[in-house]
């Protein structure tokens, strides 16, 4: 759970800086934080890609066959579940009660939360970020949403003032859920038949897409592939 402690900090963190710091961000330290963000979430997320790709390679085409088929199921699974449009419309909400604070003035510290935590927790990059973090300890991405949450937690701040700082405890029960979950049964199980590498590759990509929204090269509906994890350790477990 180390990942999930780290980015509930940062959103307290960010939420404190904001109270304190009345004055937003430049553009250029915006732009900064954009970069540095993006180049990391690139590093880790191909980092963990390429530490789970092993053997001859003939067992590496063998493995990358499978992450693409299993991207290819998960999209078509999360697109029949409606995953992205769920997120979407969980953002829209937050969205639009984010402006009718701007317009009307401070609103109560019931609204900070509930938009936070809405924001904070409905992040496909916590999803994986945690789930990685509970099967292989990788928690690196999730130290890249800490510092997402923790500007993200500064701006709101400024608005609905304190109430920012209680969204880290919600971030830490359902990201801490999916990370215990993981690493007491998941993981043990995927190590016993020798899943687990194809599903963190698969988790790589995963998180390297983030990247792409961030620098906003194209638009992808990353909750929608959130089932590829599965379907990478099934069909790893059907080609064996």
């Amino acid at each position: 759970m180390l990942g999930t402690v780290l980015n509930s900090v940062g959103i307290l963190v960010g939420g404190l800086l904001g109270v304190i710091r009345r004055k937003p961000l430049s553009p250029a330290q915006e732009s900064f934080f954009k970069v540095a963000l993006g180049v990391f979430t690139v590093f880790y997320g191909l980092r963990l890609t390429w530490l789970s790709l092993n053997g001859t390679p003939i067992q590496i085409l063998q493995q990358i066959i499978i992450i693409i088929l299993a991207l290819s199921l998960g999209r078509w699974t999360g697109w029949l579940l409606r995953l992205q449009r769920t997120s979407n419309g969980l953002g829209q909400t937050a969205r639009e009660r984010i402006n009718a604070a701007a317009l009307d003035g401070p609103k109560a510290s019931q609204e900070g939360f509930k938009v936070c935590a809405v924001l904070f927790c409905a992040a496909p990059l916590g999803i994986v970020g945690a789930a990685e973090d509970g099967l292989s300890g990788y928690y690196y991405p999730l130290i890249v949403k800490a510092f997402m949450d923790g500007l993200a937690a500064m701006g709101l701040a400024r608005l609905f003032g304190w109430s920012v700082m209680l969204a880290a405890l919600p971030v830490l029960a359902l990201q801490g859920t999916i990370a215990l979950a993981c690493a007491e049964w998941v993981a043990p199980f995927l190590g016993q038949h020798g899943l687990l590498d194809a599903v963190n590759a698969t988790g790589g990509l995963l998180i390297f897409s983030v990247a792409l929204v961030i620098f906003q090269l194209k638009r992808i509906a990353l909750a929608d592939y959130l089932p590829s994890l599965f379907y990478a350790g099934l069909i790893r477990w059907l080609w064996s």
